[in-house]
């Protein structure tokens, strides 16, 4: 099984996820440690681990030809360095709106650096939605 927390444009509702999330087997809201920040662009980006919470959902999917998907709507490529990624992805532990562990998830992130480039705006709540 394949499990990926989303926070942006993959979420139930958001632009990308009829495209790239239908298929998952299982949704749950779920809350990451995280620090949130809306960029300009019109997508979101996330720092993990950090003292915050980040909310989104933790998708489940059996097919796990979903991250090559993932990855490249996210450009991210595992084969280059990191600095020509537009986004790291990476494990991290996310949580039930209790706080009781789901386990190890993949999300995708981006550094403080780069979110500073973008004029990330930081998003206190943790919640981001592109229906404005």
């Amino acid at each position: 099984m394949l499990k990926i927390f989303v926070y942006g444009t993959l979420k139930p509702g958001e632009r990308n996820y009829q495209f790239y999330c239908t298929q998952a087997i299982n949704i749950q809201e779920a809350i990451a440690y995280g620090k949130l920040y809306d960029l300009p662009m019109g997508y979101p980006a996330a720092i993990f681990p950090e003292s915050h919470l980040v909310r989104g959902y933790l998708l489940i999917f059996s097919d796990l030809a979903v991250l090559q998907a993932l990855d490249e709507l996210e450009e991210y490529n595992p084969n280059q360095p990191s600095n020509e990624n537009l986004y790291q992805r990476h494990q991290i532990e996310v949580y039930n709106s209790n706080l009781e562990s789901l386990g190890k998830a993949w999300t995708y992130s981006m550094n403080q650096q780069q979110i500073e480039v973008y004029n990330g705006i930081f998003v206190s709540n943790g919640w981001w939605t592109g229906k404005k």
